[in-house]
């Protein structure tokens, strides 16, 4: 019996963090295996907000690649590509944007964000404007029935939904409207309390040495009210803690946080077992990514191997989707 189809996908911004995989890297490892599962590293989308620096852009993308092969994703359980590498997404975007209103681009809720969030910053172009719309290219020309999506990220599946019905409804029943599979992401702090993120330089990369590891975490904030090592802790506000509960098992957790109200463990002793419960998670996934970077040649045939499965999935839909277009 054929598996039901999943996409998802994320822009080539560089290295990726803990809060990238547990956010939703770590969902698709886990999906692989029950879906017929493709996941994008999507260019033209960072071109959007980002096309006039490219520089970075080609290196980026294999970063990316690194990290999700080296925390689980198989391509030989899913199809891993680059998004411009399947020109069949550009033709499906280009039809799709026939049929799409400019006023449901405009009331996008991100759309208003971002141009809010980088103001000053010449992002008022048809590529941002449209990018929803390319969205649902990548989504619907592998007829997905499903998208691994967080909460925050429906009203942009709900905009893919609401192209695939119109087109439907003018050209004759051609996409299944794709639904949010949702799933319980951790959201992890950074090293100062904030979500953890690349803009705000507080993320611990899943690329970083132990040594890296343990100077980050020795920098984190932890309690403030706590001046000595044998002050009573309170370990709701402090981000090493958070992490603990992420990282350390539950008989250590719960000592930690006793030595911790107590005062029997001091900020610095806290932070040392940390780092070793954080670098202990990282090192398989280190020590595959530092074997595969060593061998490029073998990631780059991945992602064109990726690319010709992605090109024949979707040249079928297009080729469906033209024929009811009469082009």
């Amino acid at each position: 019996m054929a598996k039901d189809i999943i996409m998802s996908g994320m822009r080539p911004t560089g290295k990726l963090h803990l809060g990238n995989y547990f956010g939703a890297l770590e969902n698709w490892v886990k999906l692989q295996n029950q879906y017929d599962s493709y996941h994008a590293i999507v260019d033209w989308h960072a071109l959007t907000t980002a096309y006039e620096d490219t520089s970075e852009l080609k290196d980026n993308i294999m970063e990316v690649a690194l990290d999700w092969l080296s925390a689980g994703l198989d391509p030989e359980e899913c199809t891993i590509y680059v998004q411009s590498d399947v020109k069949e997404i550009a033709e499906l975007f280009l039809l799709l944007s026939m049929v799409t209103p400019v006023s449901w681009l405009e009331r996008c809720p991100t759309y208003k964000e971002q141009l809010k969030q980088l103001e000053g910053k010449n992002i008022a172009n048809f590529g941002f404007l449209g990018y929803p719309c390319l969205q649902a290219a990548d989504i619907l020309v592998f007829k997905a029935k499903y998208v691994p999506v967080g909460e925050d990220q429906i009203p942009h599946l709900e905009l893919s939904r609401e192209i695939a019905r119109r087109f439907n409804n003018i050209y004759g029943e051609t996409f299944p409207e794709p639904e949010a599979l949702l799933a319980e992401a951790k959201v992890l702090p950074g090293l100062d309390g904030r979500k953890m993120s690349k803009s705000y330089d507080n993320a611990i990369y899943l690329s970083d040495s132990k040594r890296d590891i343990e100077e980050k975490v020795r920098n984190m904030i932890t309690d403030p009210q706590r001046i000595r090592k044998n002050d009573p802790g309170n370990p709701e506000i402090c981000s090493a803690y958070s992490l603990h509960k992420v990282f350390t098992q539950l008989a250590d957790l719960k000592e930690t946080e006793e030595k911790c109200r107590g005062g029997a463990i001091g900020c610095v002793a806290c932070k040392k077992k940390l780092a070793e419960n954080l670098s202990a998670f990282l090192e398989p996934i280190r020590d595959k990514r530092e074997r595969l970077a060593s061998n490029p040649d073998t990631v780059k045939d991945i992602l064109n191997d990726g690319a010709k499965k992605a090109r024949r999935a979707a040249s079928r839909t297009l080729e469906e989707a033209r024929d009811k277009m009469n082009l």
